[in-house]
Formats: C-alpha cells, sequence, structure tokens
C-alpha cells in the first residue's frame, strides 16, 4: 500500500511517521482493495486554535474508484483517527454492495385474477 503525506504544519515530519503508521494499521485488512492512501492535514484557521484540525484521507480503491472522507477536530490524531474510522466503513459498504448479490423483491400479497 503507497501511502502518501501532504501538510504545511511545520510537525510534518513527526506526524508523517505517526500518519503511516496508524494508515498501515487501520487498513491492514482492506490493502488488497486499496492500493494507494492520499492524506492531507490542514490547519483550517491557522494559530488561532479551536476545532480546526482537518483530516482529508482519499482511498484510491480497485474497481470502486476514489473514496473521500474528511473529518475536523480539535488535534491531529483525533480527526485522523475521525477520518481513518469514516473511510473505513465506506470502503465496506462499497465493496459489499458489489460483491453481495442482489435478490429480487418478494411481493408479500399475491393479486388475484
Amino acid at each position: 500500500m503507497q501511502i502518501l503525506f501532504k501538510s504545511r504544519h511545520p510537525e510534518a515530519a513527526v506526524m508523517r511517521e505517526v500518519v503511516e503508521r496508524r494508515v498501515r494499521f487501520v487498513l491492514r485488512r482492506l490493502s488488497a482493495l486499496v492500493p494507494r492512501v492520499d492524506v492531507k492535514l490542514v490547519d483550517v484557521n491557522g494559530p488561532r486554535g479551536g476545532i480546526d484540525k482537518r483530516c482529508q484521507i482519499e482511498l484510491r480503491t480497485d474497481g470502486a474508484g476514489p473514496v473521500v472522507v474528511s473529518s475536523v477536530a480539535k488535534d491531529w490524531r483525533t480527526a485522523l483517527d475521525g477520518a481513518l474510522a469514516r473511510a473505513v466503513r465506506l470502503v465496506l459498504r462499497v465493496w459489499r454492495r458489489a460483491t453481495v448479490a442482489r435478490r429480487p423483491r418478494q411481493h408479500g400479497f399475491e393479486l388475484e385474477s
């Protein structure tokens, strides 16, 4: 799995290692479905503080196309964990929809002629 990390934060070098370890751990079972992950960390309103750390994750999936999720939180780790949790749920849902055979509707009533 290829992980691309983008951030303009001054501590980006330290965060890169943490992000890569966390992404590999969370997506370890889905690595066959997700060959590439783009992670972007952005401080929305700069040094003013508040709930302004955004983590955007783009998963390039085989067959389902790109899947993009985003999470905003007070700190980087919470934003990353929220986006990863949402990404896993979304990839699994897309995969289930693609693999589970659709059954035709069963009508609960019979029409009398």
